[in-house]
């Protein structure tokens, strides 16, 4: 089996034990604004929601130990 076929199974393997994708529907004027914000920053839109998530869940952790 050549190495690029091997290298796509383990690509697809991979995929499968170790991501999970989320859908993810906004209306055009929503995304728009992501994009643009995602640009500002030199980010793709995937990794600027990523980014803005971790933040979020990050924020909410310090939040709850301040309580």
């Amino acid at each position: 089996m050549p190495s690029n076929e091997k290298k796509k199974q383990y690509d697809k393997q991979y995929r499968r034990e170790k991501l999970h994708r989320i859908p993810l529907t906004v209306q055009n004027a929503k995304y728009d604004e992501i994009k643009a914000a995602a640009d500002r920053a030199h980010e793709s839109v995937a990794g600027y929601i990523r980014k803005a998530t971790d933040l979020r869940i990050e924020s909410e952790k310090s939040d709850e130990t301040e309580k």
